[in-house]
C-alpha cells in the first residue's frame, strides 16, 4: 500500500518502519516529478533533500520545534510530510500551495522565505526568542552550500557563535545553487569531503619519520608540532569550530537511518551544532541528476518517465509534459570615542550625564561641550527614553543594533536590560532578519539603525520583515540631513524605499515629545513599523504624556484659505515658520503635520486641500517617490472623480534627486538647498509667481479700489 496518502502529519512517521520510510521516500520523489511536471517548480534542489526531511520530521516534533527551510524552493517534501498532500496538486498555482514555505498553508512553515541566506537569521531570532522566554523548543535549520555563503549568512554565523545559541544547522552540500557552487567556500566544502584521505595521508607520513635512523622520534616531534600548526585550519569543519559552531560531518545525505542517528546526536550538544549533510541535487531522477542546472526551475527541460525505485502507483502515469522557456535558472568600528553630544543620545541640561558620542569627531572644546549641554536633548535620546520606560512595561521587547549602541541610544538600553540587548557587530541585514525571527516566535524586537546604514538591509526589509508582516519596529536614527559625514552618510533614500513596502508603516514626529507617543504607538500594532528620526537637537518643547496615537491620522496646526502646507516630520517646524512668512505677504496658509508618511491621513489632506490654489508638501528626503510623491498621487487620483481639485497645483519640497548632498553643517546645507524656513516661503512664492496667483489681502485691496 501507498503510505504518502495516508499521512496526516509528521507525528504519523514515527509508526514506520526504516523500510517503510524508504519506500515513503520513492513515494514523495515520484509525486514530486509528477506534480512538478505539470506545474513546473525547483525540481532538482527538492528531490535531494528527500531522507533529510523526513530525518528532521523523525526528531523534532513540529510545530512546537520549528525546521527553518532557508531559500525555500526545497521544501517540497516537507510540505507532502505536513498534511499537504491532498492540495499539492496545486503547486504554484492561483489559489494554491505555494512553491516556498507559508505560514498562511500550515503551522509547520515558520516564515514565508524565497530568497537565499535568510534561514540562519531567522532561526537566530526564534532561538533567542525561546531562549528570552526560557521555553524548550528545539529549533532547526536547512541552509544549502550556495546560501551558507552569502553575507547576511556569514553574519549571523558570526552572531550564533558568538552567543553560542543552541540550534541545529544542517548543510545541504549538493555544490549546487542554481549552477555549481563557486569561490573559496566551495573549494573548502570539497576539501571537508576529502578530509578521510587527509588523516589517512597524515598517519602514514608519521610511520615513514619514526622509521627513519637516528633522528626518528625527535624529527616525529618536531613534525608533529608543526603539522599542528599548519593542519589545524584544514582539519574538517575547523573554520566553524573556531567560530563556535561544533562540526558534524561530511554525512552521507540519502541514508534516513543514519541522518536521524546523527540529527538526535546533534540535538544533545550544547551550543550550535552544523551537521554537513552530502546530497546529491535531482536524487532519484536521472535526467536533473545528469542536468542539475536545468532541472532546477521553475521552467524545466521535457520530463519523461524515469523515476527510481518506485512502490506501486500512487500517482496518475507521469505527463510527458515539455516546459517551454530557459532554465531558471562601514563605517568604522562603533568603539564610543568622546564626540560632541549632539552624535550620540544627550541627557537634559542639568543631569551631568551626557553621553559620549559614537563618531569620529574628535575631543571637543570645552566652550563646545558648553554650548552643546544648554541644548535641548536630541531625538535619539527621547527615543532611548521612551523605548526603557516601556520594555519595563512589557517583557517582549528586545533591541537591536549593529555595532552602534552608543550612537543609537541603545547603551542606555543595554544598561538595564542586559539581557534584551543584542549588539550583532556591523552586520545589518542580519539584524533586520533577526528581528523579524524573534517577532515570528511573539517578541517584540525593535532594531535601531541610521538611515545610512539600513540601506544595506532593504531586501531584508521586504523579504523578512513585511513579506511575513510581523511587527518589527524599525528606529530609522540619522533620517535626513547629518551634516559633516557628507554623501555617504546623509539618511535622504530610506523614505522612498520603504514607501513602496506592503505593510509597513512609516511615521514621524513633528518635536520630540511626538516621537515619545509614536515610540508608543509602534508597540501598540502588529506590523511592521518605521520611525523616522533626526540627529538634530528638540525644539526644548516642555514635557507631555506619551499617548497611543491612531495611525494614519495626522492634525491640523493651522486653517488657511489659498495655501495648504503638509509636512512629514521634524521639518513642520520650519513649514509653521514659513507659513508665517508668507502671510506678512499677504497669504492665508493652512498647515498639516501629518506624522505618517504611509499610510497618508487621506480624508484630512482631502479636505483641507479643497478650495487651496497650492499644495505644498515639505519632507527631509529625496523627492523621488518620498512623501511628497505619496500626497501627489492622492490628489491626482482625486482629480479625476471630483474637479474641485482640478485647480489645486501640488508643489513638492524636499532634497533634489540629481546629486548626492556633499558635507558640510546641517544648517548650512539647508539654506544652500533652501530647506531651511526662508529657502521653503521663496520656494512657494516662486511657484505662486508662476502660477499668477494673488494674495488674498492684496486681491481684496484691488477689488476696493476698483469700487
Amino acid at each position: 500500500m501507498a503510505i504518502l496518502p495516508t499521512l496526516q502529519g509528521p507525528g504519523d512517521l514515527r509508526g514506520l518502519s526504516y523500510q517503510e520510510l524508504n519506500g515513503l521516500a520513492a513515494e514523495i520523489r515520484e509525486y514530486i516529478v509528477a506534480t512538478v511536471s505539470k506545474t513546473g517548480g525547483h525540481l532538482g534542489s527538492s528531490l535531494g533533500v528527500v531522507e533529510m526531511a523526513i530525518a528532521l520530521h523523525l526528531v523534532l516534533e513540529s510545530p512546537r520545534d520549528k525546521i527553518a527551510w532557508d531559500t525555500g524552493h526545497q521544501a517540497y517534501a516537507h510540505k507532502l510530510l505536513t498534511g499537504r498532500y491532498d492540495r499539492f496538486g496545486t503547486l504554484r498555482q492561483l489559489g494554491g500551495i505555494g512553491g516556498f514555505p507559508r505560514r498562511a498553508e500550515s503551522e509547520h512553515d515558520v516564515f514565508d522565505g524565497g530568497h537565499a541566506g535568510t534561514g540562519l537569521s531567522i532561526a537566530q531570532g526564534l532561538a533567542t526568542a525561546r531562549d528570552l522566554r526560557h521555553s524548550m523548543e528545539r529549533i532547526a535549520v536547512v541552509v544549502g552550500d550556495a546560501a551558507l555563503i552569502s553575507g547576511l549568512s556569514l553574519e549571523a554565523l558570526n552572531d550564533i557563535g558568538h552567543r553560542q545559541t543552541q540550534m541545529l544547522i544542517v548543510l545541504n552540500d549538493n555544490a549546487m545553487s542554481i549552477s555549481p557552487t563557486v569561490g573559496a567556500f566551495s573549494q573548502y566544502f570539497s576539501t571537508l569531503k576529502l578530509s578521510s584521505a587527509w588523516r589517512q595521508s597524515k598517519t602514514a607520513y608519521d610511520r615513514i619519520v619514526e622509521s627513519l635512523p637516528v633522528v626518528g622520534q625527535p624529527a616525529l616531534t618536531l613534525s608533529r608540532r608543526i603539522r599542528r600548526m599548519v593542519v589545524n585550519f584544514a582539519q574538517p569543519g575547523q573554520l566553524f569550530e573556531d567560530l563556535g559552531i561544533t562540526y558534524l560531518g561530511v554525512i552521507p545525505g540519502h541514508n534516513i537511518a543514519g541522518l536521524e542517528h546523527i540529527f538526535r546526536a546533534a540535538l544533545e550538544v550544547p551550543g550550535p551544532v552544523l551537521v554537513h549533510v552530502r546530497t546529491r541535487k535531482g536524487r532519484g531522477y536521472r535526467p536533473a541528476e545528469r542536468d542539475q542546472i536545468g532541472f532546477h526551475g521553475a521552467a524545466l527541460p521535457p520530463m519523461i518517465d524515469e523515476v527510481e525505485a518506485r512502490p506501486p502507483d500512487i500517482h496518475t502515469a507521469i505527463a510527458h509534459q515539455a516546459m517551454t522557456g530557459p532554465a531558471m535558472a562601514r563605517k568604522e568600528s562603533a568603539v564610543p570615542t568622546p564626540g560632541l553630544p549632539d552624535d550620540a543620545p544627550v541627557e537634559p541640561s542639568g543631569n551631568g550625564n551626557s553621553a559620549a558620542g559614537g563618531a569620529d569627531m574628535g575631543t571637543p572644546s570645552q566652550a563646545a561641550r558648553a554650548a552643546a549641554s544648554s541644548r535641548p536633548a536630541n531625538y535619539t535620546y527621547h527615543f532611548s527614553k521612551e523605548l526603557i520606560e516601556l520594555a519595563r512595561v512589557d517583557r517582549r521587547i528586545v533591541a537591536v543594533t549593529a555595532g552602534m549602541p552608543t550612537g543609537t541610544g541603545l547603551h542606555a538600553f543595554e544598561m538595564e536590560f542586559p539581557d534584551r540587548f543584542i549588539d550583532v557587530g556591523i552586520a545589518e541585514q542580519h539584524a533586520v532578519a533577526l528581528s523579524a525571527g524573534m517577532a515570528l516566535a511573539g517578541e517584540r524586537p525593535v532594531v535601531a539603525l541610521y538611515s545610512t546604514f539600513l540601506q544595506r538591509a532593504f531586501d531584508q526589509e521586504v523579504h523578512d520583515v513585511c513579506q511575513n508582516d510581523v511587527p518589527v519596529v524599525i528606529a530609522v536614527d540619522r533620517a535626513g540631513l547629518v551634516g559633516e559625514d557628507g554623501t555617504s552618510h546623509q539618511g535622504m533614500f530610506t523614505l522612498p524605499t520603504q514607501r513602496q513596502l506592503p505593510n509597513m508603516i512609516i511615521a514621524s514626529p513633528k518635536d520630540e515629545q511626538e516621537l515619545h507617543s509614536l515610540v508608543k504607538t509602534a508597540f501598540a500594532q502588529t506590523h511592521p513599523f518605521s520611525i523616522h528620526y533626526p540627529r538634530d537637537p528638540g525644539f526644548g518643547v516642555p514635557e507631555r504624556p506619551s499617548e497611543v496615537l491612531p495611525v494614519g491620522v495626522g492634525e491640523v496646526l493651522r486653517d488657511g484659505s489659498q495655501i495648504l502646507i503638509v509636512g512629514f516630520g521634524p521639518i513642520v517646524e520650519r513649514g509653521r515658520q514659513a507659513a508665517e512668512l508668507l502671510e506678512r505677504d499677504g497669504w492665508s496658509v493652512g498647515l498639516i503635520n501629518a506624522r505618517y508618511a504611509k499610510p497618508l491621513d487621506r480624508q484630512l489632506i482631502l479636505d483641507q486641500a479643497r478650495g487651496k490654489k497650492l499644495l505644498v508638501t515639505l519632507e527631509e528626503s529625496v523627492v523621488t517617490g518620498g512623501f511628497g510623491s505619496g500626497v501627489l498621487d492622492l490628489i491626482e487620483e482625486a482629480r479625476v472623480a471630483e474637479p474641485v481639485y482640478r485647480d489645486v497645483t501640488v508643489k513638492i519640497i524636499g532634497i533634489p534627486t540629481d546629486r548626492f548632498v556633499d558635507h558640510g553643517q546641517v544648517d548650512v546645507l539647508r539654506r544652500l538647498l533652501r530647506l531651511d524656513s526662508e529657502g521653503i516661503a521663496d520656494q512657494i512664492r516662486e511657484t505662486l509667481t508662476r502660477l499668477r496667483v494673488a494674495p488674498a489681502g492684496a486681491a481684496a485691496s484691488t477689488a476696493a479700489k476698483a469700487r
